[in-house]
């Protein structure tokens, strides 16, 4: 979703980093330009784009015409900063304080999402220990009670069976009780939506709201919108006051405006971003994380996150330990990959990878497979011995490597770079508590 923005920033960046001047006021003006029309063009609301420039800019005078070696790192770090606090400064977990029942209150427009993404939350809070229930308190629209229940089943949790003539309220009232009875902490309510807001729409939740008690009430959204899901966010926050907003469909060609303008518009942090129709398509959204991908140094942190789902324990802790102390090995890398490369999109694990980010943006006819098929035939082409100690990777071992994968010399350093990158990333990741700080180490130079 922030691909073109990416490029844009990125090109930005590198430009100043490669000028041996002073930071004067004309060339902060002149980056910050071109920062404003790619914040733009990403449908990143007006507003927020003004406010954003001017912090950055004030935060940039205050350096003014100090003599530095590298200007571009001083932009690059204030814009990652103001990126990350933009977008909320950090992830927002669901509201698992006090004690259960957690119940999580899903509104929306019609067609949103909501149904889908009840379902997809109860498989994401199962993973963390905890028990949920799907209640169908959406009566209005025929089919939303019995795609919740093929949901459910689907996602393994139990959901409530609605009674011939219940309305939402007292679907609700009842599903609370049976809710108890199974020794179910995480209540997830679906309910109904419109295709506009509207007086009946509004007073049918507020009744639900008043009886559920939620702990969340979470908008969901179609980011499809753009700007006018930022819209629909402020209309749903005056009437019910939300607790957060999930953004739905990011997997198409979304707008990245409004995930980016969602937390400084509405006042309300974006929690989630749905990545695809499979129920384990959900992922939680990280400000932090969010704007390394958008100044293109990937996202090394979700990447072992989704390769960790796929290790044993024990694997889990080796690797940790490995992580902590600088011993990842090209042999673990490749392991890694290999395990990735078998779920997900190649296209969702390119642009977490440092160096392969640029990749996402080639023509259908050249996908990133074929990138991704070089790194692995290089990785082959070296023995054990190179794998687990890349240090030893003289110019004679490259250019047998090289000739070994049909590969050229310079694609052999490139994966040995990004991999040595990569590593130094990971180390700084896991003996940091704070991951901006781990972040900032590796900003463009």
């Amino acid at each position: 979703m922030f691909d073109r923005l990416t490029e844009k920033i990125s090109e930005t960046v590198n430009k100043l980093a490669h000028r041996g001047h002073r930071l004067t006021e004309a060339v902060i003006d002149e980056s910050l330009k071109e920062v404003r029309q790619a914040l733009l063009e990403a449908d990143v609301n007006y507003k927020v784009v003004k406010n954003f420039i001017a912090k950055v800019r004030n935060r940039l005078m205050l350096v003014g015409d100090i003599a530095t070696e590298s200007p571009g790192q001083h932009v690059v770090n204030m814009v990652f900063e103001e990126l990350t606090e933009l977008m909320g400064s950090a992830h927002q977990e669901l509201n698992f304080n006090g004690p259960p029942p957690y119940v999580v209150m899903m509104v929306g427009l019609q067609g949103s999402g909501k149904t889908t993404t009840a379902a997809k939350l109860a498989i994401y809070v199962k993973k963390l220990g905890h028990r949920p229930y799907l209640v169908p308190a959406d009566v209005a629209r025929p089919a939303a009670i019995h795609q919740l229940t093929v949901l459910a089943d689907e996602a393994g949790a139990p959901v409530y069976a609605p009674k011939a003539g219940q309305d939402p309220v007292s679907i609700v009232d009842s599903a609370l009780v049976e809710a108890a009875k199974m020794n179910c902490d995480c209540i997830f309510i679906d309910t109904a939506g419109r295709l506009t807001i509207d007086a009946r729409l509004m007073t049918e939740l507020s009744n639900i709201k008043r009886r559920a008690r939620p702990r969340e009430i979470l908008l969901v959204a179609d980011s499809m919108t753009g700007q006018e899901a930022v819209t629909i966010a402020r209309d749903f926050d005056e009437r019910l006051n939300l607790t957060g907003v999930i953004l739905s469909k990011m997997e198409g060609d979304a707008r990245a405006g409004a995930a980016m303008s969602m937390k400084a518009a509405v006042g309300k942090p974006l929690k989630f971003i749905g990545t695809g129709e499979k129920l384990d398509a959900i992922e939680p959204f990280h400000p932090d994380r969010t704007a390394s991908l958008i100044l293109g140094m990937g996202d090394v942190l979700t990447l072992m996150e989704k390769a960790k789902e796929h290790l044993n324990e024990e694997e889990e802790k080796a690797n940790m330990a490995k992580m902590q102390k600088g011993t990842f090995t090209l042999d673990d890398f490749r392991t890694h990959m290999r395990k990735l490369m078998k779920v997900g999109t190649l296209q969702s694990l390119l642009g977490l990878i440092p160096g392969l980010g640029k990749l996402k943006k080639l023509p259908e006819a050249q996908p990133g497979q074929e990138e991704l098929n070089k790194m692995l035939y290089i990785l082959d082409s070296m023995t054990v011995e190179e794998r687990k100690n890349p240090d030893i990777l003289d110019a004679s071992r490259r250019r047998r490597i090289a000739k070994g994968s049909g590969k050229d010399v310079k694609d052999v350093n490139t994966v040995i770079r990004n991999f040595t990158q990569m590593r130094t990333m990971l180390r700084a990741f896991t003996n940091n508590k704070d991951p901006m700080e781990a972040l900032k180490q590796f900003l463009p130079r």
